[in-house]
């Protein structure tokens, strides 16, 4: 037993070293990349000297490459969560429309004229009101039936986009690129903002890893898992207030980027397994490196014209969901 252990360990150490070290090639080669190309010299000089790129790599790609490494990790472990929780492969923010309510309360907070930090609270208090109604409607007989649930959040999710496209009428022509940022963009986060973002992204990633091993007994059956010792009601309140912090956080700077919280941890547990313990931490990894690929490809593509890296990953993430929802039927 003690062997297995420390083999599982081992597994789970390596996996995540390999992972950080795709990670950070990743970041490099995404700061390399775009309308002005950066000679692989010429950056590590610009990190510890001025140069004529310096400026683009501390003003624009670092802060740029870090807003895509925290919202798609962010993403990433917040779909898997809702998988482990809800025992439904196809939960994830964006399709249960909790992302859409977290729009909902951005656009709000632009509409009212708040600063940064209401729009933070306004964006959690969207994505946890979203929770709360697929919650409820996702019950039949008083038990959570996936199929209702997967419904319940397509639906609510429709009706909060179409009270965005609403809202979208109150706003003053200096605020219409914000339709642009509806579709998922991370070209108009603010670099300050990131102060905020990659704190939250942190702390809350760590519980959720720290308190993975939790999910694995929630996979086992509510029933099971509360005669195992788990507070079933409590691992759930927590879990859907800190993932709601976190969704709204990441949406009130990025907008609406769908299917990465979708496709990764199936991704995960096709390379790693269902352990938890592995799926979280490696989801997190993995959406970190996706969407910062997917970024790049989206401002760089058809530079100087940028695409919404929003419709890159729902280009890619659609045909997905479709495969899956059918093999899941």
């Amino acid at each position: 037993m003690d062997a297995n252990k420390q083999l599982n360990f081992s597994k789970y150490i390596l996996i995540n070293f390999i992972l950080l070290g795709l990670l950070i090639i990743t970041f490099i080669v995404s700061i390399l990349i775009g309308q002005t190309s950066i000679p692989l010299n010429d950056f590590f000089n610009s990190l510890f000297s001025n140069s004529i790129y310096t400026q683009i790599i501390y003003e624009i790609r670092i802060p740029r490459v870090l807003f895509a490494i925290f919202v798609g990790g962010g993403l990433s472990i917040s779909g898997a969560v809702f998988q482990s929780l809800l025992l439904n492969p196809l939960a994830e923010p964006y399709i249960l429309g909790i992302s859409s309510g977290a729009t909902f309360g951005t656009v709000l907070s632009f509409i009212i004229g708040l600063t940064f930090i209401g729009t933070q609270i306004f964006s959690f208090i969207g994505a946890l009101l979203v929770i709360a109604l697929v919650y409820l409607f996702g019950k039949r007989f008083g038990e959570l039936e996936p199929n209702q649930l997967l419904l319940s959040g397509v639906m609510i999710g429709a009706f909060f986009s179409a009270g965005i496209l609403l809202l979208m009428l109150l706003l003053n022509d200096s605020l219409r690129m914000a339709i642009y940022w509806l579709i998922g963009n991370l070209s108009l986060a603010k670099k300050e903002n990131l102060i905020f973002i990659i704190p939250v992204t942190f702390i809350v990633t760590i519980f959720l890893i720290a308190n993975s091993y939790k999910y694995n007994l929630l996979s086992l059956g509510e029933e099971t898992a509360h005669q195992l010792g788990l507070n079933v009601n409590k691992l759930k309140n927590i879990s859907y207030i800190f993932v709601s912090i976190l969704i709204g956080t990441l949406v009130s700077v990025s907008g609406i980027i769908g299917f990465v919280g979708l496709i990764i941890p199936h991704i995960c547990r096709m390379l790693f397994g269902t352990d938890n313990r592995i799926v979280f931490s490696a989801s997190f990894f993995i959406g970190a490196i996706y969407l910062t690929i997917a970024d790049t490809i989206a401002r760089s593509i058809f530079a100087p014209i940028e695409i919404p890296v929003g419709a890159i990953t729902a280009l890619i993430g659609a045909p997905i969901f479709i495969y899956l929802l059918r093999k899941k039927s």
